[in-house]
């Protein structure tokens, strides 16, 4: 693996986590949002991560890092709606109440969304210091020219 492609591999993994940063803080600010465009109460968005395979410029090297079963990145492929049943709370008094007074509300749980949060933060942050380091090493090798 040369320098250009571990910092593919980094920033597609900082593209990834960028991603699902993005639908965590959505997912967190409509946590009460009983009204959507489609109807209903809003749905919890997930991303799904896919290995992408190494690229390269002739068959032949990409023939055999595919036998290798190497992988050089990730991508969002999909982003999947929760299908779970939205919960129901009592507030006759909201205006999405229904007739025995309870009101659907998003499937959308603050703590798992804080612990998700967490997690694609450390991995954001790992992918930053993997391309420093290789942005390091790249610096000392140019530097043993001197």
């Amino acid at each position: 693996m040369d320098f250009f492609s571990s910092l593919e591999v980094s920033s597609s993994a900082l593209t990834a986590e960028r991603t699902r940063m993005n639908l965590i803080a959505g997912n967190m600010a409509n946590a009460n949002s009983t009204r959507t465009a489609e109807g209903g109460p809003y749905k919890r968005k997930d991303a799904v991560f896919t290995a992408q395979q190494p690229g390269s410029p002739n068959f032949g090297a990409t023939l055999s890092r595919f036998g290798a079963g190497t992988a050089a990145g990730v991508q969002v492929t999909a982003i999947l709606e929760d299908q779970s049943a939205p919960r129901l709370q009592f507030d006759p008094k909201h205006p999405d109440a229904d007739a025995k007074g309870f009101v659907a509300l998003p499937n959308v749980n603050i703590i798992e969304e804080m612990a998700d949060m967490i997690t694609a933060s450390r991995a954001y942050e790992a992918n930053i210091t993997a391309a420093q380091a290789a942005k390091s090493m790249a610096m000392k090798t140019l530097e043993l020219g001197r």
